[in-house]
């Protein structure tokens, strides 16, 4: 039996808890894609700011990777005195006896005498900046997804840039060369992956396609402006410097008009930090986020009381989970052949012996229209058939350029088999990066992306090996990695139009109820 004491707890009781049990029923707790579609705008005036400024970095990357096609390119070469004998090569004359036209300082081939038996270091050089990518890429990778966060990592590389991307412009001799552009492209390696996920992460569901498709436009212009550079600029040296001090602006002008990525503070626990960016992107947007309304992880409902702890995750966390261990290896595997195809055709079209300024810049240019067929099919056909579809496109011109001739009107048919070959592979090679982005939550995103860059910096390491096969196999082995990368998208979700996981835990449990859903 009750006594009157308990009676009387029991009548103030509700009294005493309703107002704080309203005020907590009328908290609407939403995560960053529901708030952007609800309340803050898609890809509204704050996010296009924000996007084109962070970017920017993508052309810092194609100066500091495309600078090797100018900087180590073999010069033209004259005869002393007499006409060259037809067929003459440099190698079996005496020294005296031909000159560098534009001079020893016009590349490092010509300073330091990189031909004949030296030139094995050509490759070397660009192997090594390429070796280093693939350590940065992965150091960045985690660095970004941890305590130094997205723009924290793309100022930390900027920096690392332009000291070295300078510096190197001051090599008293090979080796310490090869050693700055190691250092420049452990730094590189980082700025990509970094931009990009900081560029795309504060866009809606809806858009994020299209912004995602839309960086890559970046880093071909960039490429086209290298190649309007490196004319004026003929010396090497000089060529380091102006294509190093475009980081330095970087740092100085637009780092500072650069946002963190909201989905980044959320993860760290930093809410407050977090919905202050997202009423900044509201109120720049025209909208207004209403009172009561905050920010939860996707898991938050299985976390109650954690809501302000920091969630980490590593790659150790992918590996141990079935789900993400086999997204993991899949993309891991595409990203290398890609990136075999898409920087062995590149070589391949660089030996047509053309201007090479005039080359790379149409090179550069004609990749756009692959951008922008891929970005208006992505939302409506999905990333998984892309990605399957335009590696085997690729392939298809690679086959043809394996099976046609070298010589007459089929030398032209095999031209423009690699053209297109490429043309296929450019918009692989970018919706991957959205591709894979969205197969893994915000706590390791920027690690998979690492881990995938780490790939395709292996396969442009190996690719300069391929092409030295000669004119007509490496279209064959071209044509087999399109195949097989193709092939191996098929194993893979579609995630058009689902949602982008905060963390392990909320991934699994949104792939779990989507799989019993299909299942009903």
């Amino acid at each position: 039996m009750e006594s009157p004491e308990d009676n009387n707890n029991n009548v103030r009781q509700p009294l005493l808890d309703s107002p704080a049990k309203k005020a907590a029923d009328e908290v609407e707790r939403l995560c960053i894609d529901d708030m952007l579609q609800r309340y803050c705008g898609e890809f509204g005036r704050w996010q296009m700011k924000h996007f084109v400024l962070t970017c920017l970095a993508w052309a810092l990357e194609a100066f500091h990777t495309m600078v090797m096609i100018f900087a180590d390119q073999e010069p033209n070469w004259r005869c002393v005195g007499s006409d060259c004998p037809v067929g003459s090569s440099y190698c079996d004359m005496d020294p005296g006896s031909w000159e560098w036209t534009e001079g020893k300082g016009s590349s490092t081939v010509s300073e330091w005498g990189l031909v004949c038996g030296e030139k094995y270091k050509i490759g070397l050089v660009q192997a090594l900046f390429f070796a280093g990518c693939m350590i940065g890429a992965g150091v960045f990778g985690h660095l970004s997804d941890s305590k130094l966060g997205r723009k924290g990592s793309l100022t930390v590389v900027c920096i690392i840039n332009a000291i070295f991307g300078i510096a190197t412009a001051f090599s008293p001799n090979y080796w310490v060369y090869v050693a700055l552009r190691f250092l420049t492209g452990f730094s590189t390696g980082g700025v990509g992956l970094t931009a990009f996920v900081l560029a795309t992460e504060p866009v809606g569901p809806s858009k994020r396609g299209v912004a995602g498709m839309s960086t890559f436009y970046f880093f071909s212009t960039g490429i086209a402006l290298l190649s309007g550079i490196a004319y004026v600029f003929r010396s090497w040296r000089e060529l380091f410097i102006v294509s190093s001090l475009p980081s330095l602006f970087f740092l100085l002008i637009v780092i500072p008009f650069i946002s963190e990525s909201p989905r980044w503070y959320l993860v760290r626990g930093r809410v407050d930090e977090a919905m202050e960016l997202m009423h900044t992107i509201a109120k720049t947007n025209g909208r207004h986020i209403p009172a009561g309304v905050t920010l939860s992880l996707d898991d938050e409902e299985d976390m109650e009381g954690e809501r302000n702890n920091v969630v980490e995750g590593s790659l150790k966390d992918v590996l141990n989970s079935p789900l993400t261990r086999i997204r993991l290896i899949l993309a891991i595997a595409i990203s290398f052949t890609v990136s075999i195809v898409y920087y062995g055709l590149s070589l391949n079209v660089g030996n047509l012996k053309t201007n090479l300024y005039l080359n790379v810049f149409l090179n550069a240019v004609t990749e756009m229209p692959a951008f922008a067929i891929t970005a208006v099919l992505l939302d409506r056909y999905g990333r998984k058939p892309l990605t399957i579809g335009t590696q085997w496109f690729s392939c298809v011109f690679c086959i043809t350029g394996f099976v046609v001739g070298g010589v007459g009107p089929w030398k032209t048919v095999r031209m423009v088999s690699g053209v297109l070959g490429i043309f296929g592979m450019a918009g692989t090679y970018n919706l991957l990066f959205i591709y894979i982005a969205e197969l893994f939550p915000t706590v390791v995103r920027n690690a998979a992306l690492g881990c995938a860059t780490q790939a395709a910096q292996m396969g442009a390491i190996l690719a300069p090996f391929v092409v030295v096969l000669g004119e007509g196999l490496p279209f064959g082995v071209f044509a087999v990695c399109g195949l097989v990368g193709g092939g191996l998208a098929f194993y893979l979700p579609e995630t058009l139009n689902k949602p982008m996981y905060d963390t392990m835990f909320g991934m699994h449990e949104g792939e779990s109820n989507r799989g019993r859903d299909q299942v009903c």
